[in-house]
């Protein structure tokens, strides 16, 4: 049985909804702040474990959103995306309390509502 793939990879956007946008646009704002991060971290040193966590980090919010946007398994990504993004805040507060940054608290506050958006996508599908 042949399937088509013509379109496979191909942006799929129609049906996301306005709170689609707003977890794609809190997802790009933590992967890009934390791939910035990474740079400054690996331009130091190239063996920093928790420069290349960054990269992990940053790859995976800005992976989701090229998978959201070709429409690849929703739903299992709003799932996926509640630990992550909640993992990434505990790991935050572990390694860095008591002195929390100001970019920090302002990258976990977005972090915070993205996982409120994932929830209510979740919830939605």
């Amino acid at each position: 049985m042949a399937t088509n793939t013509a379109n496979s990879g191909a942006l799929r956007t129609g049906s996301l909804t306005g709170l689609h946008w707003a977890g794609i646009a809190l997802a790009a704002i933590t992967g890009l702040l934390h791939l910035g991060l990474a740079a400054s971290l690996l331009s130091s040193s190239l063996t920093s474990s928790l420069g290349w966590a960054f990269i992990i980090a940053g790859v995976g919010f800005l992976g989701a959103i090229v998978a959201i946007l070709v429409d690849f398994r929703r739903r299992q990504l709003y799932l996926l995306g509640i630990p992550f993004t909640a993992g990434q805040i505990v790991a935050w507060a572990a390694l860095n309390a008591p002195d929390f940054s100001p970019p920090g608290i302002a990258d976990k506050i977005v972090q915070v509502l993205l996982i409120v958006v994932l929830v209510a996508l979740y919830r939605q599908s």
